[in-house]
């Protein structure tokens, strides 16, 4: 048996002003970075240890990796960065508030553009302030300009099997500091969801998803470390 952690990055900046946020770079409000300190106290907690930790190339989720292994008392890990697991690229929805765009679309809309497992959103415009192309993060990456949870898992899974997976085989520990909808992505991968039921599928922020795999990688158990703000698991 090996342990994986998910840790859903606390509410950011964005989260506060009620925008879609998706690969701009945002960074995270003061109740975020509590958010992330609350989830390395609960990992200290458990008594979890860890060998090695992974986030997306966003601030907002190397912080939460950075402030809740500090509070863990495990700063000194190494810490893997990649773009493939960025929170999914919201295209035309960028940067703009939840509730007024429900009242333009329609809330059923925008619902379905947030929650839908294969319906995407308008694309981004080619230019303005959220073009990604140039920033060099990216150098070499073929930038979407929008995203669905199903493009979003297409682009997780090969990091997932070349990166992750490997790790785990070898019974490495690990903390995967990310976005709801690239830990949705995981998720689906190890507990096999169905399309019709990973909409469903709601991660806390802040909240260590703690999953032990056996020797092939399936998890033979799933718990979060603040029971309060569960949300419902898909059967391990």
């Amino acid at each position: 048996m090996t342990t994986l952690v998910l840790l859903r990055h606390g509410q950011s900046q964005w989260n506060l002003e009620d925008r879609f946020t998706g690969w701009v770079d945002v960074d995270l409000s003061a109740a975020g970075e509590a958010e992330a300190r609350r989830g390395g106290e609960l990992i200290a907690a458990a008594g979890l240890e860890f060998d090695r930790a992974y986030a997306s190339v966003l601030t907002r989720a190397i912080r939460t990796a950075d402030l809740a292994l500090c509070a863990a008392g495990q700063l000194w890990i190494p810490l893997e960065k990649s773009w493939r697991l960025n929170e999914r690229h919201y295209g035309g929805l960028t940067g703009l508030n939840k509730t007024e765009t429900a009242a333009k679309h329609g809330a059923e809309q925008v619902m379905i553009w947030r929650r839908s497992y294969d319906v995407s959103p308008p694309p981004l415009a080619p230019g303005g302030p959220f073009h990604f192309a140039d920033d060099r993060r990216y150098a070499g990456v073929e930038v979407p300009a929008v995203e669905t949870l199903k493009s979003t898992l297409e682009r997780v899974r090969p990091y997932w099997e070349d990166a992750i997976a490997p790790r785990l085989s070898a019974g490495e520990r690990l903390l995967i500091a990310a976005h709801g909808n690239s830990l949705r992505a995981i998720v689906k991968l190890l507990f096999d969801v169905s399309d019709a039921a990973i909409p469903g599928v709601e991660i806390p922020t802040g909240n260590p998803l703690v999953i032990e795999l056996d020797r092939a990688r399936r998890p033979a158990a799933a718990r979060y470390l603040d029971a309060a703000r569960a949300e419902t698991l898909p059967a391990a």
